[in-house]
């Protein structure tokens, strides 16, 4: 399938306004992650506490991140958008404070939103914590009922919650759960309250973690952009190989520098779309190298640079295709995807761009300023010597 037949648009004339806007935007990049002393790196990498927890109304940022604050000191409250939830991170510098923040985190939550009645907060308790608060209840009140059916029902009660977001806005909601009786809804009433938010997620890692994993984040990409330059070099020219992987290593630091620009975090997820289009962008970068080879024999009186716009007028249509159908997925997963796909999903639409117009207005380039410095390099051809005029032949 082709978009574009017999085009002759002249790419390598229109080279130098993306060569510029990619210096301005890779300084800018730059620029902002000296300011700001490197990238934003996420808990997976500068290890730390991170929770997500969803409320039953729009959540009150001020007071839980004062809350929090008094308790943490330093403490990070962002709402995720479109939804009632937030995501609570505090940085850790010691592995033995980790999960005592964690459970800081809740008890502050629970101090400041629920009431403090002494019953259990149903929206919050473990299946454990269900288990041994309500089993001393029902033998009081009658109910009859066997260790494994307590198991079973305090199961079906917490698949019932989760299957709300976590939140349960009556307890009376739970008389749909088989060996839930009228009596076992009395006996949670009394012994369990609702509060108003739930604790969906918490992730906790270590510093010592984070520093080895941002290690070896960054040593995959690293071997991932010299293996590539070694197949290159093989499968081409040498040349070829040092353009493609700096376009691609341009396309690397000009990501990372929109995301230091836009405020967002790096994170595994970042580095895995990162590691993505290095190779989504080497592609594109070899099918136009490819067509330039072939045509070095199908053309050979052509100029070199006529011969690298013909190649990427040839290849139009393939990257038209790929990119554009890839562009498009990557940005629906980037408005719909949610909170915790974000990032992947803007490293892969930023990528996307940037890879595709660095396969046309960077690798190629260099390539053409190449073949034309080593064309300057070598010595003009002699004059070939002038024949002898026929008649000072006759004359002779």
């Amino acid at each position: 399938m082709e978009l574009f037949k017999n085009t002759n648009i002249d790419f390598l004339g229109k080279k130098w306004p993306f060569i510029i806007a990619s210096l301005v935007l890779t300084a800018a990049g730059m620029a902002s992650l000296v300011m700001k002393g490197g990238p934003e790196y996420g808990i997976d990498f500068k290890g730390g506490a991170l929770m997500y927890v969803r409320f039953n109304t729009e959540p009150p940022l001020d007071k839980i991140r004062a809350a929090l604050s008094a308790k943490l000191g330093e403490v990070s409250v962002q709402q995720i958008t479109g939804r009632p939830e937030v995501q609570v991170e505090t940085k850790i510098t010691n592995e033995t404070d980790l999960n005592s923040n964690r459970q800081l985190i809740e008890d502050t939550l629970r101090a400041t939103f629920s009431t403090n009645d002494g019953k259990l907060d149903l929206n919050n308790a473990s299946s454990t914590q269900l288990a041994d608060r309500m089993r001393d209840p029902l033998l009081r009140a009658g109910v009859s009922i066997s260790e494994q059916q307590l198991e079973d029902m305090i199961k079906g009660i917490l698949a019932k919650r989760d299957s709300q977001s976590g939140l349960l806005s009556s307890i009376d909601e739970l008389s749909s759960v088989k060996d839930v009786t009228p009596a076992v809804i009395t006996a949670l009433k009394q012994e369990c309250s609702l509060g108003p938010f739930h604790i969906l997620k918490t992730e906790v890692v270590g510093p010592k973690i984070g520093r080895d994993l941002q290690n070896k984040a960054i040593l995959a990409t690293l071997y991932a952009l010299g293996g590539m330059l070694v197949y290159i070099a093989f499968r081409f020219e040498w040349i070829y190989g040092v353009a493609a992987v700096i376009a691609v290593f341009h396309d690397t630091i000009m990501t990372i520098g929109l995301f230091s620009l836009f405020h967002k975090q790096i994170d595994l997820t970042v580095v895995a779309a990162l590691l993505t289009l290095v190779g989504y962008s080497m592609n594109d970068t070899i099918v136009i190298f490819d067509r330039i080879r072939e045509n070095l024999h199908i053309v050979r009186r052509e100029k070199f640079e006529n011969i690298v716009n013909l190649s990427v007028n040839q290849t139009l249509s393939r990257t038209a295709l790929t990119s554009g159908l890839t562009f498009l997925t990557a940005l629906s997963l980037w408005l719909f995807g949610g909170q915790v796909l974000n990032g992947f999903a803007f490293a892969l639409v930023v990528g996307i761009l940037v890879g595709t117009y660095s396969s046309v207005f960077i690798a190629a380039p260099i390539l053409v300023f190449w073949q034309n410095f080593v064309a300057s390099r070598k010595p003009p051809a002699a004059a070939a010597p002038a024949k002898e005029p026929a008649s000072r032949k006759v004359a002779r």
